[in-house]
């Protein structure tokens, strides 16, 4: 009886730890083959072949199902206290956005080349993207869901979570809740994995990638001696430096090219602010201006990826 007593306290205190520890924000987002399967995709020529991207902005505004399943999926995670940002809200700012970049479009820190998942992770610096898919089988009067979700490290872009299934057969036309019941006996196990994530995220950092080059007529390369060691090398000692337990790999060295990835940076600064992977490499480009006097800019693909350009601004 005494151990019982002790194993429902443990696992009280756990169940406890877990809804009061820190949770990662979240944006719910249909996934390519969803938007695929229905018609809400851009093609466009790239360089001789075709190319199809989803299209977010005509799913949100013309599938009324797209908007009640995020909804109710919404209400599981805010129901078990996990963040959400709101797409349609994200698109919106992602438009604003464009329409600023485009008249200080020679000042813009932005890599073109960038999917439109990139583009929206980085505006609404969501930590975890859910991508969703779903659809309704038939059989007879009797109706069942199968859905899938995956949870997507927004700055890595690799899966971390993930779920499926299929609901019971019901003669039921109500879509949401269809879904309730498909998705129910999943998704606490799903958060409890998006939540393991996140926990690593705190105790080792965050994973993000470097990537340094130069221009073609800079006089400087990373094998150039700067204060009496290879520019490559300082770059590197600095990014071992302020990596968290000095977690990275270099990928790449060479003469054009440094590459750092699965380097794990900070969650937060001294003062206790978040850190993003541009903040992070504001410090470094910022070494090589004031203190190696090589000019340098800085640009970001998606959440994840930073870019510096030696030999010019």
């Amino acid at each position: 009886m005494k151990n019982i007593i002790l194993t429902i306290a443990f696992v009280s205190c756990s169940l406890l730890g877990f809804s009061q520890a820190k949770k990662p924000t979240i944006m719910v987002i249909p996934s390519d083959t969803w938007c695929n399967e229905n018609g809400y995709v851009k093609t466009f020529d790239n360089q001789g072949y075709e190319e199809k991207l989803p299209d977010y902005e005509k799913a949100v505004f013309e599938s009324s199902d797209l908007n009640l399943v995020i909804s109710k999926i919404g209400e599981m995670m805010i129901q078990r206290e996990f963040p959400l940002k709101d797409l349609a809200s994200t698109l919106k700012a992602i438009k604003q956005q464009a329409i600023e970049e485009s008249v200080t479009i020679s000042n813009s820190g932005d890599i073109v080349a960038e999917t439109p998942l990139e583009k929206i992770s980085k505006v609404a610096k969501s930590d975890i993207v859910i991508l969703l898919s779903w659809k309704i089988n038939k059989l007879g009067p009797q109706k069942s869901i199968t859905f899938s979700l995956q949870g997507i490290d927004a700055y890595t872009n690799k899966q971390v979570a993930s779920a499926s299934g299929t609901g019971r057969t019901s003669s039921s036309t109500e879509l949401a809740i269809m879904l309730e019941d498909a998705v129910l006996s999943h998704i606490d196990q799903f958060n409890l994995q998006l939540q393991s994530h996140f926990d690593d995220m705190f105790a080792n950092g965050r994973e993000v990638s470097l990537l340094c080059k130069r221009w073609s007529d800079s006089d400087l390369d990373f094998e150039s001696e700067v204060n009496g060691d290879e520019l490559g090398i300082l770059i590197e000692d600095w990014v071992a430096e302020n990596s968290e337990q000095g977690r990275f790999s270099t990928d790449e060295y060479s003469q054009n090219v440094l590459s750092f990835g699965q380097v794990r940076i900070p969650m937060f600064n001294e003062k206790g602010r978040a850190i993003d992977t541009r903040r992070w490499a504001y410090e470094l480009n910022k070494y090589l201006r004031n203190e190696l006097n090589i000019e340098s800019k800085l640009t970001t693909k998606g959440l994840g990826q930073a870019v510096i350009t030696i030999g010019g601004k």
